[in-house]
């Protein structure tokens, strides 16, 4: 049995993203529960007239997870003891100056590396920079410190797959598409230079040095030249593609230790630092903001689980291959997944999200109750059926906008009244037509992960990693995603968290 907290107390961490969704939980975890760790290093870039300092003050100190520990003096001393380095990933030397990378030789054993820019189809550059770039930096990083490097990815860089994606995957020349071992066809390297070339293209054309702002037509550019890459070799976005290159990068790294942890879909926390914690939201908001106002119409595919799991147990599972690793006792890979042992399957999910719809407009629906007429059940359509009831629904609604707009001139014309309320009805009809727009969009955009691929995760490893821990450690770092009831999830931390810190966001609407 080795000890994570003995681990944590005789070596210096140094984390990025601590001011992500992820990054706090991890912080907050590890200060509220090893508040003696030896010393955290935080890496922050400044931004918008805010220091590093003043960033990490108000978007990870301010923050829920942190908030939630600071009733613990040896928490709040531990927070108290971690040093903030203005750096950035996206830079050589990770941004860090020429005092500070000296200065931190001998102190930092392990690197944790959560950040990176998780948007599905973002403009390639932008992408590569955080999760191609970033990574190379941070491997150097590791290497001029002599430390080891955790590197959080995500199980999604397996591309396209129907079944049970293993953990035994070899990661250097991996593709989506590969036909065995010996299809050579893919080099990670050899991507890179391509993809960077053609970025370089994509600004040369259109008149654009890298220092200039980057106009609309560009970005749109950048956006499809990455999509159209990883659709290629069958990656399901930019995000996965740029991911499992940064991967290669690690694998073919033979002079620094390392470990991957592949998360699932990072949702609402399960109990730590609350149940129900969310933000920004995460993956699976939209779709639980569409499932309880009512959609009933779904492209899924009723059979495919849906891989989420909840962020403290993803936090948890870092800082046990953490330990590992800082004990050279780490496998290569991780998955952290639910559904190899505890699926929630598409189908039951949907209908279970839209009986809460119901029941919460029964409650809630006292002076309207559309519930009492509109029928019940979901029904799963393929995602041309879908596509097509979008189309027929803007049809209808653009051709109400044109007669209501029509009357409304003709009363305006005439001096009749009525024209005001014929104005906010037309007003009501626009807004329609854009929900309609958002969700199918929305459902487009999912459509990899509910329709088109069936992912299940082998997560082995993170169990026999949870076995090695003393009974303590495995207290203060559970690991058990099978003792999780789906329908409580959901509803109470899953829903309610959505609804509370994703709805209510300072300018969301």
């Amino acid at each position: 049995m080795l000890s994570a907290r003995e681990s944590f107390r005789r070596h210096g961490i140094l984390l990025t993203g601590a001011n992500g969704f992820l990054g706090k939980v991890i912080l907050a975890l590890l200060a509220g529960r090893f508040p003696d760790f030896g010393q955290l290093y935080v890496l922050l870039r400044p931004k918008r007239r805010l220091s590093p300092e003043e960033r990490f003050e108000k978007e990870v100190l301010a923050s829920p997870p942190i908030q939630a520990i600071l009733d613990d003096k040896a928490a709040r001393q531990a927070i108290g003891r971690v040093r903030v380095l203005a750096g950035d990933v996206g830079q050589p030397g990770c941004g860090l100056d020429e005092e500070t990378l000296p200065a931190l030789a001998g102190q930092v054993d392990l690197i944790i590396h959560c950040a990176g820019l998780v948007d599905f189809y973002p403009p390639v550059d932008e992408s590569f920079q955080s999760n191609v770039d970033g990574v190379e930096h941070v491997l150097d990083l590791a290497r001029a410190l002599g430390a080891k490097l955790l590197h959080v990815s995500t199980c999604f860089v397996c591309g396209e797959a129907d079944g049970l994606v293993e953990e035994s995957e070899p990661i250097l020349g991996f593709y989506p598409r590969r036909k065995g071992p010996n299809d050579l066809g893919f080099r990670h390297d050899r991507e890179i230079r391509y993809m960077r070339e053609r970025i370089r293209e994509a600004y040369a054309a259109a008149g654009v040095n890298g220092s200039a702002r980057r106009p609309r037509e560009l970005a749109q550019r950048l956006s499809d030249l990455g999509a159209q890459r990883a659709a290629q070799w069958g990656w399901t976005n930019t995000y996965t593609y740029t991911k499992s290159l940064g991967e290669q990068i690690i694998a073919g790294a033979d002079d620094v230790e390392w470990a991957i942890v592949r998360p699932a879909i990072v949702e609402a926390a399960l109990e730590f630092p609350f149940p129900g914690w969310v933000e920004g939201g995460r993956t699976a908001a939209p779709l639980v903001m569409m499932a309880v106002a009512g959609l009933r119409h779904w492209s899924i595919r009723e059979d495919a689980p849906m891989e989420v799991i909840p962020v403290d147990l993803v936090a948890s599972g870092i800082l046990i291959v953490a330990a590992l690793l800082l004990n050279g006792r780490a496998e290569r890979v991780y998955h952290l997944s639910t559904a190899d042992v505890n699926p929630i399957y598409f189908g039951p999910l949907v209908r279970m999200l839209h009986r809460e719809y119901r029941r919460q407009a029964a409650v809630n629906g006292a002076r309207f109750r559309p519930w009492r007429w509109l029928p019940a059940g979901v029904r799963v359509l393929s995602p041309e059926q879908a596509s097509a009831r979008g189309r027929r629904q803007q049809q209808v609604l653009n051709r109400l906008q044109s007669l209501v707009n029509g009357l409304r001139k003709k009363l305006q014309a005439a001096g009749l009244p009525g024209e005001q309320a014929l104005r906010n009805l037309s007003a009501r009809l626009r807004s329609a037509g854009l929900r309609i727009m958002i969700r199918d969009q929305a459902l487009e955009l999912y459509r990899p992960f509910m329709y088109d691929n069936r992912f299940i995760f082998e997560a082995e490893n993170i169990r026999t990693a949870w076995a090695m821990l003393g009974e303590e450690d495995r207290r203060l770092l559970p690991w058990n995603p099978e003792k999780i009831d789906w329908r409580r999830y959901w509803i109470h931390n899953e829903v309610e968290g959505v609804r509370r810190w994703v709805q209510n966001e300072p300018g969301r609407k």
